[in-house]
């Protein structure tokens, strides 16, 4: 496929493993055979799969399921309809930015998974880059370019909201796609601008995204700042990147060269499981934490069991649950690129990495621990004492015969809501 403009890019979507989303509330299950099918090589029924798994998501999960469907459909090349529910999943995120105090309140004093996903700020970024890329692969360019003003104004909101350069308040691939499309469309001026935006990104985030900026990326910034004849600006790049092979374009002989970018998604997203934190309410109860198996605790149903009933005798520990992400290994670090022309000459090239979502989501949680952590422990604090109000006031009603086998079922009903 060609698109018309300076410079005529083909656009090629490599799904060799759709990285999915990472929110929690519904089934691991239908995640595995997801996995299974795209790995035989049928993104079609992983869409199939999505989509009969839509009750499993629930009224709660319903971002979740949109953009897991919206993106396991441009796998299986459905582009049209990928981008439809995408658009839906966009409004669900203005949507959730308003919450009810009624549903708040019973979050607060259950857990969070009684509140609507609203997906982090990456992910909202990535349903427009998602449909930009659904758009230039059918070739609405215009379209395209539309989702990469959405992005451009999402990620300036965000940056004027969060603050610190250590956050996530800025996004390389997103911007460094913006470039590529503002060129593939003849907008050199504002591609120019992309590409330094999209460098500035990456070298605010390299620090815990574990990214540099890609070559490719300082190849395009010195190829537009010539181009452009930004002589301050071509001479800066070329002292920042002095071992980029870099040779003036070819457009000033009035050769039209295509540009091939190829964009591959390889590995998963991680995983979210609860973590376990027990908290000791007296010097007793710090004892036997740490004699039975320490504060912090797996997410293992039989171990959670047994320590409920030990704890619910004792009456003076609390279990807070946090989220924790388990990176999924992958063994595809790049690809290689070949193409041949009509007369048997060929041109390789390796793919390099431009966005790593396992840092990404990574980020976002540790962004939102601290007041995880504090909500939870907060909610942990009110439900000890209402179990010890109901302790109270139970004992006073069933005779002081009764008071210990009162204690010891609240104290259990305490901790397995706790849990």
């Amino acid at each position: 496929m060609r698109w018309s403009g300076i410079s005529p890019i083909s656009l090629l979507l490599a799904g060799c493993l759709a990285v999915l989303s990472t929110g929690c509330g519904s089934s691991v299950n239908h995640y595995l055979l997801i996995e299974q099918s795209l790995l035989a090589g049928n993104p079609q029924q992983a869409a199939t799969i999505v989509e009969q798994a839509k009750g499993e998501y629930g009224a709660k999960g319903r971002l979740l399921y949109e953009m897991d469907r919206g993106l396991v459909l441009q796998v299986a090349g459905q582009y049209e309809q990928s981008s439809a529910v995408l658009e839906q999943a966009e409004e669900d995120v203005e949507r959730l930015y308003t919450r009810s105090i009624r549903t708040e309140t019973a979050a607060f004093l259950t857990n969070d998974n009684a509140l609507p996903y609203e997906g982090d700020a990456y992910e909202h970024v990535m349903i427009n880059v998602v449909k930009a890329l659904n758009y230039a692969v059918q070739g609405y360019l215009q379209e395209a370019l539309v989702e990469v003003r959405r992005v451009d104004h999402r990620l300036n909101v965000l940056g004027d909201r969060v603050k610190g350069l250590d956050k996530y308040r800025n996004d390389g691939f997103a911007r460094y796609l913006s470039g590529i499309l503002y060129e593939a469309a003849g907008d050199r001026n504002n591609a120019f601008i992309a590409y330094r935006n999209a460098y500035e990104a990456y070298q605010a985030m390299k620090g815990w995204s574990r990214l540099s900026a890609p070559l490719s990326l300082q190849t395009d910034l010195l190829r537009t700042a010539d181009a452009l004849g930004l002589k301050t600006e071509f001479e800066s790049y070329r002292q920042a990147f002095p071992d980029v092979p870099w040779s003036p374009s070819s457009s000033s002989s009035g050769e039209e060269l295509a540009h091939v970018v190829m964009i591959s998604y390889n590995g998963r997203a991680p995983r979210k499981e609860d973590m376990f934190l027990d908290l000791p309410i007296s010097l007793d109860a710090i004892q036997l934490v740490l004699l039975n198996r320490g504060v912090f605790r797996g997410p293992y149903q039989r171990d959670r069991i047994a320590d409920s009933v030990l704890y619910g005798l004792n009456g003076r520990v609390v279990r807070v649950a946090l989220p924790r992400l388990v990176p999924q290994k992958t063994r595809v670090t790049f690809e290689d690129l070949t193409l041949t022309d009509s007369q048997g000459r060929s041109f390789s090239v390796r793919s390099e990495r431009a966005q790593n979502l396992t840092a990404l989501a990574e980020k976002g949680l540790s962004e939102r621990m601290p007041a995880i952590a504090t909500k939870a422990v907060a909610r942990a604090a009110t439900k000890f004492a209402m179990a010890e109000g109901a302790v109270i006031g139970a004992q006073h009603a069933a005779g002081r015969d009764a008071a210990p086998w009162v204690g010891l079922l609240v104290g259990l009903a305490a901790h397995g809501m706790a849990v």
